[in-house]
C-alpha cells in the first residue's frame, strides 16, 4: 500500500498527539544529541563499510541517510526474517519477522559510526516506541541497529547505554541491538521514494521534517541529494 495514510488521517493523528509523530514533525527546531562519548577514530585511508538500520518507514530512513556526508550507498530493504518472505506484501503481514531497513554504506575516513549512530537516534526516528513509528504500527517498523562486526555491536550498546543513562529520552530505548543475519533489498519503487515523490502526504508530514532536521541539527554533515 504505497501511500500509506492520507493527509487527513495524519493531521488526526497529529492533533490528537502521539510523542513519535510530533516528534518527526517537530525535529527541525530541536537541538541535536549528544555525541558518542565511545567512538572510533576516523580511519587513514578511505573504505566501504556497511551498517543496518531500521527505524520506521524505510522512504525516511533512506531520505535522510543519503543525504549525510561520508555515506556512499543506500538500499531500502529487510533484515530480521528470510528470504523466501522479504516483499513489501509479506512483511506487511506483521507475520515475517522483517523490519523495512535502510543498508548504509559509508566511508569510515569521512564519518565515524559513532557520528552515524547520533544522527540515527536524533532526526532518523524516535527510539523509545516500541513495534512503530508515529502513525505506522506494528514489529516491520520496530527500532533496530543490525551490526556487521563487533566494533558496531560494541559502539550501539554504549550509545544506548549512554543516551539512556543521561536521561535524553522522556522514556526509556527501546532500539534492538541483533547482528545482521542478512539483508533483502526492497523492490524498485521503493528506493528513493521520497526523492521521487515529495508530494505524497506521507512524505511531507512524516519524512520531510527529517531532512529538515538533518539540515538544522548537522550543517557541517549534510549533502543534497539529487538520486543515483
Amino acid at each position: 500500500m504505497v501511500q500509506r495514510f492520507p493527509l487527513i488521517i495524519l493531521i488526526v493523528l497529529l492533533v490528537l498527539g502521539g510523542y513519535g509523530v510530533y516528534t518527526q514533525v517537530s525535529a527541525a527546531g530541536r537541538d541535536a544529541i549528544p555525541a558518542a562519548t565511545t567512538d572510533v577514530p576516523l580511519a587513514r585511508a578511505p573504505a566501504r563499510q556497511e551498517t543496518v538500520f531500521a527505524g520506521g518507514c524505510f522512504w525516511g530512513v533512506q531520505s535522510v541517510f543519503e543525504r549525510v556526508k561520508g555515506v556512499l550507498d543506500t538500499t531500502a530493504g529487510y533484515s530480521g526474517g528470510s528470504a523466501d518472505t522479504a516483499t513489501y506484501y509479506q512483511v506487511g503481514t506483521e507475520a515475517t519477522g522483517h523490519a523495512e531497513s535502510v543498508r548504509v554504506v559509508y566511508d569510515p575516513s569521512v564519518i565515524t559510526y559513532g557520528q552515524i549512530l547520533r544522527i540515527f537516534f536524533s532526526v532518523v526516528h524516535d527510539p523509545t516506541q516500541l513495534n512503530r513509528q508515529g502513525p505506522d504500527v506494528g514489529s516491520s517498523y520496530r527500532s533496530a541497529i543490525f551490526y556487521e562486526n563487533d566494533d558496531q555491536h560494541r559502539l550501539a550498546q554504549a550509545y544506548i547505554a549512554q543516551l539512556d543513562a543521561a536521561r535524553v529520552f522522556p522514556k526509556k530505548i527501546v532500539t534492538q541491538v541483533t547482528p545482521l543475519k542478512g539483508f533483502y533489498d526492497a523492490e524498485s519503487y521503493h528506493q528513493d521514494y521520497a526523492l521521487h515523490n515529495p508530494d505524497n502526504p506521507y512524505i511531507l508530514v512524516c519524512d520531510r521534517p527529517k531532512v529538515e532536521a538533518l539540515k538544522h541539527q548537522f550543517p557541517e554533515l549534510f549533502k543534497d541529494y539529487k538520486g543515483k
